[in-house]
């Protein structure tokens, strides 16, 4: 890590995109094929530029890396605070792969506006990456909302016919979340001033700040809701599934692959490390909400007409999965819930990009209009099943060693929860595979299905890297586990501790506690 540590390298990979942007304000937007090369080239370019992090990230600390630290609003203690670690690198590298994909599978999908969908793409994968690396409340808060403006621009200008709709819903529920989560962030911020006289946003800091149980329940909530609105959590996942089906291929690909997991890091980066015993008394209605989400996302799913549809219900059911895993605590359980995120964003960003392959061919993602796809599109068809087989978790792909690792750490956690989740893998099977054969096999009996064109070279090579992605993590995890372990394991530590001294100063144990503390070498700051 030396080689980088006089070039700011978060900086460049988060603000790189908008030098993008600025080069296609410049060109006329007559020229559709520049445009579309240049926002690729700076994808291509930008998604180079994140390799030194896995190269030079090293695995046997667990301490932020590439670390930015700049003062910005001093007055108010606001910093430009940049770094990542094991849980949020290859989240970061998760972006950046999608984003190239996502340019390139929008080639001939985008007839209109071809100029401000690009730069839409680039601003939305500037703010995402953004929201990863900051560890500044407010840094963080700026890029949450950022994300939001070129989100519903993809969605309402480029989406479907109720397009609208499903944008003014992604909006408002994204917001009431947001809204409730700056409040807990200024009760932090001036929390912290009583117990230090300091004001800061830095999230380090406040981590070892002690609050009692009561405002930690509060600020806990206001938090969870915003990350469970975004996860999608049930019962607040109703805006998904229109997102989704409206949204254009590459929105709903980086949308399942990227910006749901903003949720989940969120309860793994925020809610859990800031509020640790509020988190804990949680643990009972979040594993019940996750095990709801899965096995109801999986039945709505089964009964779906619409293919696109299917798979967005597929995701509340694969994101229970995650929050599953998070909040069962454990070393297997939170691994397999970081591995859940990236194997998601990989299975079903490719689901959704194969979907939108056969939609731009037939305009039209009803399962009954479709039938044998397989004898005149056999290279569409393995595509296909591989994705299918990669979502439902088959052993040698990626899903089976995320789910897997879920599944044992909630057992040794809870083996109720455990048992009610595994049914999702049965259900999910029973729905992904039921799909598949409706589509893929069967009488080619329709018309409009015998002249249908097998995939092109661009289409091929944009699903060719997510297959290599889905064995590579399938055959050999220990790659990128290796990489998020010690972090998750000084996460579940400080944690622990945290939650010990809280028990003890609640039992009247005050010396006890700072034992405790001392004894992990770390400082914790009260707030009576």
């Amino acid at each position: 890590m030396a080689e980088l540590a006089h070039i700011p390298i978060l900086s460049i990979i988060i603000f790189f995109p908008m030098v993008g942007v600025l080069f296609l304000l410049l060109i006329d937007r007559e020229n559709e094929s520049v445009i579309k090369g240049t926002a690729l080239v700076f994808s291509v370019i930008e998604f180079i530029l994140s390799l030194p992090l896995m190269a030079y990230f090293n695995s046997h600390t667990a301490n932020f890396q590439f670390v930015e630290k700049v003062p910005w609003v001093k007055s108010l203690g606001i910093q430009y605070f940049l770094g990542v670690d094991g849980i949020s690198l290859f989240l970061v590298m998760l972006t950046t792969f999608l984003s190239v994909l996502c340019i390139l599978s929008s080639w001939g999908a985008i007839k209109k506006n071809i100029k401000e969908y690009m730069i839409s793409m680039l601003f939305l994968e500037t703010g995402m990456l953004g929201a990863l690396i900051a560890l500044d409340l407010v840094l963080f808060y700026i890029f949450w909302e950022m994300m939001l403006i070129p989100m519903y621009l993809l969605i309402g200008v480029w989406g479907g016919p109720r397009r609208i709709y499903a944008a003014v819903k992604f909006f408002l529920y994204t917001m009431v979340g947001s809204v409730l989560m700056m409040v807990a962030i200024l009760a932090l911020y001036f929390l912290y001033h009583k117990a230090t006289g300091v004001y800061t946003f830095d999230v380090t800091k406040l981590y070892q700040l002690n609050l009692p149980m009561g405002p930690q329940m509060w600020m806990f909530a206001a938090f969870a809701l915003a990350f469970a609105i975004k996860v999608p959590m049930f019962p607040f996942h109703t805006w998904l599934p229109d997102a989704h089906t409206e949204a254009p291929t590459a929105g709903s690909v980086i949308l399942a692959g990227v910006l749901l997991k903003m949720g989940t890091y969120g309860f793994i980066r925020f809610c859990a490390p800031l509020f640790p015993s509020a988190a804990h008394k949680f643990i009972p209605l979040i594993m019940t909400l996750a095990v709801i989400g899965i096995i109801y996302g999986a039945l709505v799913a089964m009964m779906q007409k619409d293919v696109k549809k299917l798979v967005a219900y597929s995701s509340v059911s694969h994101l229970g999965f995650v929050m599953l895993g998070m909040f069962a605590f454990n070393i297997q359980s939170v691994e397999g819930s970081i591995y859940q995120m990236l194997n998601h964003g990989i299975s079903t960003g490719a689901l959704f990009l194969i979907v939108g392959m056969i939609y731009e061919r037939r305009h039209t993602r009803l399962i009954k209009d479709f039938g044998g796809l397989s004898k005149q599109l056999p290279i569409y068809a393995t595509f296909f099943m591989i994705a299918t087989l990669s979502s439902i978790g088959l052993p040698g792909t990626n899903g089976f060693v995320g789910e897997f690792l879920i599944l044992v750490g909630t057992f040794k956690s809870s083996r109720i929860f455990a048992i009610l989740g595994a049914t999702g893998v049965v259900l999910g099977a029973a729905y992904m595979l039921w799909m598949f054969q409706r589509v893929m096999f069967g009488k080619l009996d329709k018309e409009e299905n015998k002249v249908l064109k097998d995939l092109n070279f661009r289409e091929i090579a944009t699903l060719v890297p997510i297959v290599i992605m889905i064995f590579w993590m399938g055959v050999y995890p220990k790659y990128f586990i290796g990489k998020m372990e010690m972090s998750v394991t000084h996460f579940l530590t400080q944690m622990n501790r945290k939650i010990e001294a809280q028990q003890l100063m609640d039992n009247g144990g005050r010396a006890l506690a700072d034992n405790v503390w001392q004894n992990g070498r770390v400082k914790v700051l009260r707030v009576n």
